[in-house]
């Protein structure tokens, strides 16, 4: 049996080649960037699929979550849409943070997650939306359906963490926190993801 029969011979790029989910808009792989113990802030390189070092975190605040992306999405004008403030999409991958009882220390992993609700964000005027989900089988979280299933600290940490990651001494802050919502809407902003993808790049 040739190889090729059983498996990719070459490793598919994580935002292109990999499936965005079993069951979107509620089931969705993640691709995960970062963890909980990353002080450097990594991003997938979109020509390559490798991972590159996009900066040093300028504070000492950690990423309360996993953290990456949804394949096979890409925030455009149908993500802009849902943003009353946005005057754009980032053109990037639909964010994803998935909430895990177990620490996960690796990154490049892909995680099967169940979309509970997600963090409106606007950086410079774009919408930058950062959904939230959980460990689809997971032992502690995994009877989450909505937002509100989660603890609320827990959803204050994100905030402060996303309102304040890509802050420099001595310069403003681009970013606001424009709300938080739960499952209907966050749904809706992977399906307009999903919709912006298959626009934009096609099958």
């Amino acid at each position: 049996m040739n190889s090729s029969d059983t498996f990719n011979q070459w490793r598919p790029h994580p935002w292109h080649g990999l499936e965005t989910g079993s069951n979107p808009p509620k089931l969705v792989n993640a691709y995960i960037e970062i963890t909980q113990f990353d002080l450097v802030k990594y991003e997938i390189d979109k020509t390559t699929g490798y991972m590159r070092v996009d900066r040093p975190q300028q504070t000492s605040s950690h990423p309360p979550t996993l953290y990456g992306f949804i394949p096979r999405t890409y925030c455009s004008r149908r993500v802009t849409a849902l943003c009353d403030k946005a005057d754009r999409g980032d053109e990037d991958p639909l964010d994803v943070c998935v909430v895990s009882e177990r620490q996960i220390t690796r990154s490049e992993v892909i995680l099967h997650s169940r979309v509970l609700g997600g963090i409106q964000m606007l950086d410079g005027g774009e919408a930058d939306d950062k959904i939230i989900a959980v460990l689809e089988n997971d032992n502690f979280w995994g009877d989450a359906q909505d937002i509100g299933d989660l603890p609320e600290k827990l959803i204050e940490r994100l905030r402060h963490y996303f309102a304040t990651y890509k802050m420099v001494p001595n310069k403003p802050n681009k970013i606001s926190i424009e709300g938080v919502y739960g499952c209907d809407h966050a749904m809706k902003v992977v399906e307009a993801a999903m919709a912006d993808y298959e626009e934009e790049f096609g099958r």
